[in-house]
């Protein structure tokens, strides 16, 4: 089940299933998990920003956080994987800096904090490589743009 939010005061395109089609494709793709089960938060910046700081110990926005609800290692697809949550006017900013559509941005932070999830990180550059690998395929299954070129 996908579970979506949406702030007051805050606007954000998307289409439910494309949802929950891009959190499916994402599980199945990286851990073979099917039904999986998440909430998806679209927020102001400065919620964000305060949680960013207060579980990262960062004072600053992004446009998406992650917060896994099991280990990687022993994910269990009837439990929830975790929480998500967007700034939705960072989110907007940024598709218009990279010149794509907003609900394409939106759907592609969506894989990424999936695959957040699920255990994936990109501290490592080997891990940033693999994660992007998989964002693309993710991506291209969905009839998406390929966000990581340099990766086929």
């Amino acid at each position: 089940m996908i579970e979506v939010m949406v702030d007051e005061g805050i606007q954000a395109s998307f289409s439910q299933s494309m949802l929950e089609k891009t959190v499916a494709i994402s599980c199945f793709e990286a851990k073979n998990i099917q039904q999986p089960s998440v909430c998806i938060r679209f927020s102001s910046n400065e919620a964000v920003q305060q949680l960013n700081a207060q579980w990262r110990n960062q004072d600053k926005v992004t446009d998406v956080l992650s917060f896994p609800m099991q280990e990687a290692e022993a994910l269990d697809s009837d439990e929830s994987l975790g929480d998500m949550i967007l700034a939705m006017p960072f989110v907007r900013d940024e598709a218009q800096r990279l010149a794509v559509a907003e609900d394409a941005h939106i759907y592609h932070l969506i894989a990424h904090s999936t695959l957040h999830l699920l255990g994936y990180d990109h501290i490592l550059d080997a891990d940033t490589e693999n994660m992007q690998r998989l964002e693309n395929n993710i991506l291209m299954k969905l009839g998406l743009h390929k966000p990581y070129p340099e990766w086929d």
